[in-house]
């Protein structure tokens, strides 16, 4: 597999709308580590895009597409969605290009034929690995609660509705999900190990991975990821020229 690390153009050599530098990050972790809350933090930031690949298959469930059947069958039993169905499902959402200034992938690549596919087709400027025991993965993973009505993410242990089993927005009822039993939480660890591991040593190799620790607060989460890709510290959205020249100004500062 051929895969080459490509910076942005000169701005001197490109239009003046291109003359603001994007960042793409990968936000890498098992399932329950807390992925989708930290990307979350940093897209309303830096103003980028969170594109999670669970909430795409949780939108073709909802919508009756022909997609949501093979998938609820695949997820029912705890298992990983196939690289082609996934590679095609992330590559029409990339489509939109509705990230100015950036994006921060959630749930892609999970192998090396999806990192072939992301790596040729993107300039990906790095890969955050959040890293947690398989215990307390699993602690989280089965205090996960989700709203019946509106879809909104509770957990028991950190994050609990004002009333047991009550939706703080909309009142409806809290529902566990389908795939988040001890067998098949065990299975997609499993396949985490199997498949990913050695993803984040090649991430590695490239010189492209942050490593975090997840068992933090969500926080000291977050301000290890910011220091990590040297983001300015100020939470607040920029646009990309402002946040290249800080990082770059940050980076200078760390060597």
């Amino acid at each position: 597999m051929k895969i080459e690390l490509q910076g942005a153009a000169p701005a001197k050599s490109r239009p003046f709308l291109h003359l603001a530098p994007m960042y793409k990050y990968i936000i890498m972790g098992i399932q329950g580590v807390g992925k989708g809350t930290q990307a979350k933090l940093l897209c309303q930031a830096y103003d980028f895009v969170h594109i999670s690949i669970g909430d795409q298959f949780r939108w073709h469930i909802a919508n009756h597409t022909k997609l949501a059947a093979k998938v609820n069958r695949v997820i029912s039993k705890g298992q990983m969605v196939d690289d082609d169905m996934v590679a095609k499902v992330v590559s029409e959402r990339l489509k939109w290009h509705d990230w100015n200034y950036g994006f921060v992938l959630d749930g892609f690549p999970r192998s090396f034929a999806q990192t072939e596919f992301l790596f040729e087709n993107y300039n990906i400027n790095g890969v955050i690995h959040l890293d947690a025991p398989d215990s307390l993965v699993t602690e989280r993973m089965m205090g996960r609660r989700v709203c019946s009505n509106c879809g909104l993410d509770y957990n028991l242990i950190g994050s609990r509705p004002k009333v047991d089993g009550i939706c703080d927005v909309c009142g409806g009822t809290l529902v566990k999900r389908s795939d988040d039993h001890e067998d098949a939480i065990k299975k997609r660890i499993d396949d985490y190990h199997e498949k990913t591991e050695p993803m984040l040593r090649f991430f590695r190799r490239l010189g492209v991975l942050y490593t975090v620790d997840a068992t933090k607060s969500v926080t000291e989460v977050h301000e290890s990821i910011r220091d990590a890709l040297f983001l300015p510290k100020e939470p607040r959205p920029l646009n990309s020229l402002t946040l290249h020249s800080e990082r770059e100004h940050g980076k200078g500062l760390s060597s």
